[in-house]
């Protein structure tokens, strides 16, 4: 089952669970605003990804919380706030895909 990490209010999540609905494909969605990343799910995701490439460095909760400024350890960060990291995260297996990509949902044979 894929599983579509975001938020309610993410225009490109809002796209990513329609892909799905639409299809009728069997999803579960992870609500950033409620729940984080585990660390093995996080573990998975760098497998594919950086925790550079992953964080949102323009989101608004990195700009509240002034990572820009504080010295700190990204990986913790993304454990304890999610809100920071680009939305959506796709997931299915062992794939993983940041954002919404039509095209590469496709590729997997969706």
């Amino acid at each position: 089952m894929f599983q579509v990490f975001g938020t309610k209010k993410c225009k490109e999540t809002q796209k990513a669970i329609r892909f799905f609905k639409e299809r009728r494909i069997p999803y579960q969605f992870i609500d950033f605003a409620e729940k984080s990343l585990s660390y093995g799910e996080l573990k998975n995701i760098l497998e594919f990804y950086t925790l550079d490439e992953l964080i949102d460095i323009e989101s608004y909760e990195y700009k509240k919380r002034n990572f820009e400024y504080i010295n700190h350890d990204k990986e913790d960060i993304a454990l304890e706030f999610p809100l920071i990291l680009k939305t959506p995260i796709i997931r299915i297996n062992r794939k993983v895909k940041i954002g919404f990509s039509k095209e590469d949902l496709e590729s997997w044979g969706v």
